[in-house]
C-alpha cells in the first residue's frame, strides 16, 4: 500500500521548527526506550490517543483557529472597525504560502496523524479484547478526522467541481501493524478522490470497533458515524449519509438546551467536542476571543454578526439567542457574537470547542435526502430540528424552496462553529458578503472585499512554503 510509513519529525523538517514547547513535552514519553515498547498496556495507549486529542485543541484552538476561521472566511460575520482587525489577511483573503496566519494547521494535523500511526503500528502489544478494539477505533477514526481536515482545507471538495476529484488533494500519512517505514521519505501529493477513499475507509473501520461511549472530549461511536454522514456528504455518496446518520442513537438538544450547551453546562446533542482543561484555560487558549474580546462591561468585538444574515432570523427562534448579544464599546452597538462567550457568569471565552453536533447530522440526512428525490423524507427530517429550534415556521416546502430552507437552517444552526466556508465551498458557490457595516444597525464600516467568485485559488489554502522548501516532491496550489 502506498504511503505506508511512519511520519516521524524527521519527515516535515519545518514542521519541528514551528512546534511548540508543549508538544516536545507530549512526545517524551514516546522518545525514551525501544519504539517497539512506546505502548505497552491499555492505559498508556490510550494516554497516547489523549495526545491527539491535544493536538486537535492546538489548531482548532484560537491560536490556530480552525473551529472559527471558517466563518471569518466567509459570510457570516463583519470585521469590526473598533477591534485589533486580528486576522484581517485571512478576512480579505490575501493568504499566501509565504505569509498567511493561522500557520500551523499543516503541521498540527500532522502531528495527530504522526501520534495516531504510532499507536496503529503497535496496537498488537495489547491482547484481543474490547478495550484494544476502542484504543484502535480511536486511533483511525482521529487519523481519518485530521486528514479530512487537511483535505477540505489544503485541497478541493469533490462535490466543489467537476475537476474536484482528480485535483491535488494532500499525503495520506499511514502506517500497518508493525510498519516501520521510511522515516525520510519525500511524499508527493495524492488527488482528492484518493484522500476521500482514505478517509472514509478508516472511519468506517473504526465505527465497527471503537467504544459506546467514551469520555468527555474523546471520539466514540455516534462521533464516528457522525463524522461519517458529513464526510460522505462532502463526497456526494448520500444514501450513505442517511445510512450513517441513522446509526447515531443521541438525540438532538432542545431548545431549552441549547444555551447551556455553548456554556459547557450541558452535553446536549454534542457529538465531538475537544475539550478544554484546566491547564489549558491558564494558558488562555480560550476559544471564543477570535470573535470578541470582553472585559465588561465593554466588548471589544473582533468580528460581529452580519446585518443582514442575523436579522434573517426568525424572533421566535432559539438560536438567536444563542448566536448575538448586543456589544458595546467606544459609544457603539455591534451584534457581537455570543456562542462560546464563556461559561455562567464569564466573558473570558474559556468553553470546550464544538465539533460536531447531532443538528449537523440531521441536516447532512436531509440534504441527502433531497438529493436523492426523497422530498417527503427530507421535509420529515428537516422538520425534526426545525420542531425543537422555532415555533413559526410555515413548512410544507418542496422543490427549491425545501433545498433553500435546508441550506438555510444549516447556516444559522452551524453559525460560528467552523463549517460556512466549507459548506459555500462544496457547494461550488461564490461567497458573497453584504454590503452591510458593523455597526449594530447596518451602518459603518462594510467589508473591503464583498465576493470570492466560485472556482477562484483562494478556497484553497496555500501548501506553507517551508513545506515546499523540505519536500521537493510536494507541489503548490495552482494560482499561489
Amino acid at each position: 500500500m502506498k504511503n505506508k510509513f511512519k511520519l516521524l519529525s524527521l519527515l516535515f523538517i519545518p514542521l519541528a521548527i514551528v512546534s511548540c514547547d508543549d508538544e516536545i513535552n507530549n512526545l517524551e514519553p514516546f522518545i525514551n526506550g525501544s519504539p517497539d515498547t512506546f505502548f505497552n498496556s491499555v492505559a498508556s495507549f490510550q494516554n497516547g490517543v489523549d495526545g491527539i486529542y491535544s493536538q486537535f485543541f492546538n489548531y482548532y484552538s484560537p491560536n490556530e483557529g480552525y473551529q472559527g476561521v471558517p466563518d471569518i472566511l466567509a459570510d457570516n460575520v463583519i470585521l469590526a472597525s473598533t477591534g485589533r482587525r486580528s486576522n484581517q489577511q485571512l478576512y480579505d483573503w490575501e493568504y499566501t504560502p509565504n505569509s498567511y496566519t493561522p500557520s500551523l494547521y499543516w503541521s498540527e494535523a500532522y502531528e495527530a496523524v504522526n501520534d495516531a500511526n504510532l499507536i496503529i503500528g503497535q496496537i498488537d502489544n495489547l491482547a484481543d479484547s474490547p478495550d484494544k478494539d476502542n484504543i484502535l477505533g480511536q486511533a483511525l477514526a482521529a487519523r481519518a478526522i485530521a486528514h479530512f481536515d487537511l483535505v477540505r482545507l489544503f485541497g478541493k471538495i469533490p462535490t466543489q467541481s467537476a475537476d474536484a476529484g482528480s485535483s491535488l488533494g494532500i499525503v495520506y500519512m499511514k502506517v500497518e501493524d508493525g510498519d516501520t517505514g521510511d522515516p525520510l521519505a519525500t511524499p508527493a501529493r495524492e488527488t482528492v478522490a484518493s484522500n476521500y477513499v482514505e478517509i472514509i475507509g478508516d472511519l468506517e473501520a473504526a465505527g465497527g470497533i471503537i467504544g459506546t461511549s467514551n469520555n468527555e472530549g474523546r471520539l466514540d461511536r455516534d462521533a464516528v458515524y457522525g463524522m461519517l454522514s458529513r464526510v460522505y456528504l462532502y463526497n456526494g455518496d448520500y444514501q450513505k449519509v442517511i445510512d450513517a446518520a441513522n446509526e447515531v442513537s443521541k438525540p438532538l438538544a432542545t431548545a431549552d438546551q441549547l444555551p447551556g450547551l455553548y456554556q459547557d453546562v450541558n452535553d446536549a446533542g454534542l457529538l465531538i467536542q475537544w475539550a478544554v482543561n484546566t491547564s489549558s484555560e491558564s494558558r488562555f487558549n480560550n476559544v471564543g476571543v477570535i470573535y470578541s474580546q470582553t472585559t465588561v462591561p465593554d466588548t471589544k468585538s473582533e468580528y460581529v454578526v452580519d446585518y443582514e444574515f442575523i436579522n434573517s432570523v426568525d424572533t421566535t427562534d432559539a438560536r438567536l439567542d444563542v448566536l448575538t448579544y448586543v456589544g458595546s464599546i467606544a459609544g457603539n452597538d455591534y451584534n457581537a457574537v455570543k456562542k462560546f462567550l464563556g461559561e455562567p457568569g464569564q466573558v473570558n471565552g474559556l468553553v470546550d470547542i464544538k465539533v460536531l453536533r447531532v443538528a449537523e447530522v440531521v441536516l447532512n440526512k436531509a440534504e441527502a435526502q433531497f438529493r436523492l428525490g426523497m422530498e417527503g423524507e427530507a421535509l420529515a427530517t428537516l422538520n425534526e430540528l426545525r420542531d425543537v429550534r422555532y415555533s413559526s415556521y410555515t413548512g410544507g416546502e418542496s422543490g427549491q424552496n425545501l433545498l433553500d430552507a435546508i441550506l438555510y437552517n444549516r447556516r444559522v444552526e452551524l453559525a460560528f462553529e467552523g463549517a460556512r466556508f466549507f459548506d459555500i465551498k462544496r457547494l461550488g458557490e461564490s461567497i458573497v458578503r453584504s454590503n452591510n457595516g458593523d455597526i449594530i444597525d447596518g451602518s459603518g464600516q462594510p467589508p473591503r472585499k464583498l465576493i470570492l467568485a466560485a472556482g477562484d485559488y483562494h478556497f484553497q489554502y496555500p501548501i506553507p512554503q517551508d513545506e515546499i522548501n523540505a519536500n521537493p516532491n510536494m507541489e503548490q496550489n495552482p494560482g499561489y
